[in-house]
């Protein structure tokens, strides 16, 4: 597999994950929402694109990888599993990388993001986040 179809999946597992737990397997058929943050709307709109490309047993599968996701939205292997089919159509399908690159804010890019509500966060990358009362880490 390529370098960069790593670094794309990379990029992009927050808002896949983040418009699988949103949207659901709508995603395929729902319009952006305003009232919706701009990682699920990026997320979804990655995921369409994928989602058009796909013949029918791609699509199908890539909705079932959606629905485990958001059936367990904790579950690291449903999120590895619909990035998986999404490495599957970007090895398949050469100008679909191009296109889901175009979709990503640049590097330095300011995307902003508005968490609100008790305990809320919003963060690009700060490594662990924990909120809540009487939270113990142990490393």
């Amino acid at each position: 597999m390529s370098a960069e179809i790593v670094q794309l999946m990379e990029q992009t597992g927050p808002y896949l994950s983040a418009a699988a737990s949103t949207y659901g397997v709508a995603v395929f058929t729902r319009a952006e929402g305003a009232a919706v943050d701009a990682t699920a709307n990026l997320g979804g709109r990655i995921l369409r694109a994928v989602w058009r490309r796909r013949d029918e047993r791609g699509r199908a599968e890539l909705e079932a990888a959606v629905q485990d996701t958001v059936e367990a939205p904790a579950d690291d292997d449903a999120a590895a599993a619909l990035r998986q089919q999404v490495k599957r159509a970007l090895r398949e399908d050469a100008e679909l990388l191009g296109e889901l690159v175009r979709m990503l804010p640049a590097v330095g890019e300011t995307v902003n993001v508005t968490a609100s509500g008790e305990r809320s966060i919003a963060a690009n990358s700060i490594g662990t986040a924990v909120t809540g009362d009487n939270t113990a880490i142990k490393l």
